[in-house]
C-alpha cells in the first residue's frame, strides 16, 4: 500500500488543497501534471508568438539560432526601419526627428565671402533677378560688388550673365538699391571687356548724376562708374554730353564730390578730340575761385591738371575760335588767366608747381 503524497506545487489549484485520488493514480496524475503543464504552456507561447507578424528591425526566432543572429548583427552594420529608429530616438532623448530643412535662397547672402565660386555667384545673380524685395536686392548687390573687387570674378560674373541683371537694377525706384547697383558696376567696369557691355548704361548713369541729390551716395557712386568708363577714349563721347552738369558739381559740390567729378573731367581733358567741346561749355564763374592757395590740395591739383591737359591739347585754331564770354575757355584762358597762375607759384605742394609749370611752358611756346 503506497501512501498518498501531497505535493507543495501549485498546478492551477489552491496550494493548500492536497491532490487526492485512488492509490497509485494520485501519484501518476501528479507526475503527468508536472510533465504536461510546462509543455502546454510552451505550446501556447509558440502559437501566440507565431501569430504576430515580425516588424522590420526586430528580431524573431528562438533558441541558439536567435542568439547567434543577434550576435552576428552586433558585428555587422544593420539597417533599421525609420519608424523603429524614430521611436527609439524619441524614447531615449525625448526629441522628434526633424526632416531636412529646405535651404533658404537668401542663405547665400549671409556672411558673403569675397571668394564665392561660380555656383554661388550664379545663385546670387538668379536671386537678384527673381526677387522684388529691396532689402534682398540690396544685399545681393553688395555681395556681387564685393566679389567683383577681384579680377577673376569680374570675368566670371560677365560669363554668368550678371552684367545686364545688375544694370537693370538702375531702374529700381529705391535709391539705396540704385547706389548698390552702381557700386557693383564700378568694380565690374574696371574690366575692359565688361565695359563693352556696360556702355549701354552710360546714359542712365549720367542721368543719375544729374538728378541725384547733391553730394548724395547715389551721385558719388555714379561718378565713380563714369571715372572708370572714361579712362579710355572709347566711350568718352557718350559722357561728354554731361559736361555742364560736371562743371556745376565742381562749383557747388562738397570736397568729396569735387574730387570725384574732377577725376572724370581730367580723363575727358586728356582726349584731344574733346578739347573744343570742353572749352565751349558754359562754365560757372565761381570756378575761378578754386585756383587759390586756400583750396584743398587734392582739388587744386586735379583742377590744374585739367587746365594743363586742355592747354596742351588746344591747337592754334581752337585758341582763335570765337567762344562765349561765359565759356570755359574765357574763364581759364581769358585775360585774367595769369592772375591765378602767379598766385600759385609759391605753393607748398611740388605736384601743384609741376602743373603750373606745364601751363606756363605751353603758353610761352
Amino acid at each position: 500500500m503506497v501512501a498518498a503524497i501531497t505535493l507543495p506545487v501549485s498546478l492551477g489549484f489552491d496550494a493548500a488543497s492536497p491532490v487526492m485520488g485512488p492509490p497509485g493514480r494520485t501519484l501518476l496524475g501528479a507526475l503527468l501534471g508536472l510533465v504536461v503543464a510546462p509543455s502546454v504552456c510552451y505550446w501556447l507561447y509558440k502559437r501566440l508568438l507565431r501569430s504576430q507578424p515580425s516588424k522590420p528591425g526586430s528580431y524573431t526566432g528562438d533558441g541558439a539560432g536567435a542568439t547567434q543572429d543577434r550576435d552576428e548583427a552586433d558585428s555587422k552594420s544593420l539597417t533599421w526601419a525609420p519608424e523603429a529608429t524614430g521611436g527609439l530616438l524619441r524614447r531615449v532623448s525625448g526629441m522628434t526627428l526633424v526632416a531636412k530643412v529646405r535651404e533658404n535662397p537668401t542663405d547665400v547672402l549671409i556672411n558673403p565671402s569675397s571668394n564665392l565660386d561660380a555656383q554661388h555667384l550664379q545663385r546670387v545673380i538668379e536671386l537678384l533677378e527673381a526677387t522684388e524685395e529691396s532689402s534682398v536686392r540690396k544685399q545681393a548687390l553688395i555681395t556681387l560688388s564685393n566679389s567683383a573687387a577681384f579680377s577673376v570674378n569680374q570675368d566670371l560674373i560677365r560669363n554668368l550673365g550678371g552684367l545686364p541683371v545688375i544694370g537693370n537694377m538702375l531702374s529700381d525706384p529705391v535709391p539705396e538699391v540704385q547706389a548698390q547697383a552702381l557700386n557693383a558696376l564700378n568694380n565690374l567696369s574696371m574690366n575692359l571687356r565688361n565695359q563693352e557691355q556696360l556702355k549701354i548704361y552710360i546714359e542712365p548713369i549720367c542721368a543719375a548724376v544729374e538728378v541725384a541729390p547733391l553730394n548724395s551716395d547715389l551721385q558719388l557712386a555714379a561718378l565713380r562708374v563714369l571715372t572708370n568708363m572714361s579712362v579710355t577714349n572709347e566711350y568718352q563721347d557718350m559722357i561728354v554730353k554731361s559736361l555742364p552738369c560736371f562743371l556745376r558739381l565742381w562749383s557747388h559740390g562738397n570736397e568729396k564730390t569735387q574730387i570725384h567729378v574732377l577725376k572724370v573731367l581730367v580723363n575727358l581733358s586728356a582726349n584731344p578730340s574733346l578739347t573744343t567741346d570742353l572749352l565751349s561749355t558754359q562754365a560757372p564763374s565761381a570756378l575761378a575761385s578754386f585756383f587759390h592757395t586756400c583750396t584743398n590740395d587734392d582739388i587744386l591739383l586735379r583742377g590744374l591738371t585739367f587746365v594743363a591737359n586742355l592747354n596742351e591739347n588746344m591747337d592754334s585754331g581752337a585758341a582763335h575760335r570765337q567762344y562765349q564770354e561765359d565759356s570755359l575757355f574765357s574763364l581759364l584762358f581769358g585775360d585774367s588767366r595769369q592772375s591765378f597762375l602767379v598766385s600759385l607759384l609759391q605753393h607748398r605742394d611740388e605736384e601743384v608747381k609741376k602743373q603750373i609749370a606745364r601751363i606756363m611752358t605751353k603758353q610761352q611756346t
